[in-house]
């Protein structure tokens, strides 16, 4: 049985991988407020990656279950991340289509590098039992917290239309560099040639359903938050620490988890955690999301409404998708995330631009839905152990 890469090697991967991401999730959509574009422009370009990665991740994450090497699909898509970052400036200067078109390019690119890194450490923690998802994946929100942080300050000081989309280049291509060093990452067992593609069980379905609808809860603050915060005179330094403290409380849920009884580690209790998190967190900042006091409880209740999800639907693929079909599992995943968070923040620009924190009130529903859907997947037939093969 091939030997899997190292928890070192993954955790690195993580790393450099969300240091980019760090930077982009809450400083991209200042940078495009920034251009001057309307609301409504910047959920459409907020929105075009999401529906993007739709279309683009479940096929090129189920080129894994026919041999392709994940490093591979790293390294390639991180060097186009690093053009496309770097022609974005030029194309925002010619027109917002032409913007547009880059930025469809870029989602292209960065589509499967987490849902790669997520099936190499699943392979892993199955391989070996003292390993721990969470512990892993606890670099990746390490080094977005420290971007966050780094982020808004440097930003601060470097200001100007330019600093965004360069600082963003430069950090693709350090993950291309780590990706390319890192041949020690071992190649996977792989379905035979013309062997049966097995289907995604139904219990698999629904965690995916509830996942996506919990997640794309985010889709308004995700979009918006920095937005908003700014306009309420809260200073870009503090913006950065207010993401920071969302990931902070992430990193404690990571680092914990893997102690609590294997119950509380089961899928559907964890995204039942997670969407009870979200609904709290999308009324809090509807009604309080322009006081600074309010507002780090409030992002520290992201340790639950994207952590405790995320393990969730990492628990579900690990436990419910077959063999030979684990890459398609994985970028299913992530393309029902997508198509799910493409719907709530075109909605949340446009809920945003009629009436501002209208917008953060209007992904409470999702919320719920996503409870509603891991509960009854709790009753579907044939539903394994709760202990089953835990991440």
């Amino acid at each position: 049985m091939p030997r899997p890469s190292g928890p070192a090697r993954l955790s690195l991967l993580y790393a450099v991988v969300f240091t980019e991401i760090g930077i982009a999730m809450p400083f991209m959509p200042l940078w495009l407020d920034a251009l001057g574009l309307d609301a409504g422009v910047i959920g459409l370009l907020l929105a075009l990656p999401i529906a993007t990665r739709i279309a683009a991740t479940a096929p090129l994450m189920s080129l894994l279950d026919r041999g392709l090497g994940p490093r591979s699909l790293i390294l390639c898509g991180s060097l186009a991340l690093s053009l496309t970052y770097a022609l974005m400036p030029a194309a925002a200067g010619i027109a917002w289509p032409c913007l547009a078109v880059l930025i469809v390019l870029n989602a292209v690119a960065g589509a499967p590098l987490v849902p790669c890194i997520d099936y190499l450490t699943l392979a892993a923690v199955r391989l070996d039992a003292r390993l721990a998802y969470a512990r892993i994946r606890m670099a990746g929100s390490v080094a977005f917290l420290l971007a966050n942080l780094a982020g808004g300050f440097l930003l601060s000081a470097l200001g100007g239309r330019l600093a965004v989309p360069l600082l963003l280049t430069g950090l693709a291509l350090g993950a291309a560099l780590v990706a390319w060093r890192s041949r020690a990452v071992a190649a996977l067992p792989q379905a035979g040639e013309g062997a049966a593609r097995p289907r995604l069980p139904s219990r698999l379905w629904l965690c995916i359903g509830a996942a996506a609808a919990i997640q794309a809860s985010h889709g308004a603050i995700y979009g918006f938050g920095s937005i908003y915060w700014t306009s309420r005179g809260i200073p870009a330094g503090w913006v950065g620490a207010l993401w920071a403290t969302g990931v902070l409380a992430e990193i404690v849920l990571f680092a914990s988890v893997p102690v609590l009884p294997p119950a509380w580690r089961s899928p559907v209790r964890l995204l039942a955690v997670g969407a009870t998190a979200a609904i709290l967190r999308a009324v809090g900042m509807a009604l309080l999301g322009d006081r600074l006091a309010a507002l780090v409880p409030l992002q520290s209740l992201h340790g639950l409404t994207f952590g405790a999800t995320q393990l969730g639907a990492m628990a579900a693929v690990s436990a419910y998708a077959p063999d030979g079909a684990r890459g398609r599992a994985q970028g299913t995943l992530s393309a029902v995330n997508a198509g799910v968070s493409v719907v709530a923040t075109l909605v949340s620009g446009l809920a945003y631009r009629a009436g501002g924190p209208l917008a953060f009130l209007m992904m409470a529903p999702l919320a719920a839905a996503g409870l509603g859907l891991a509960l009854v997947s709790r009753r579907t037939p044939g539903m394994p152990s709760d202990t089953d093969r835990q991440p």
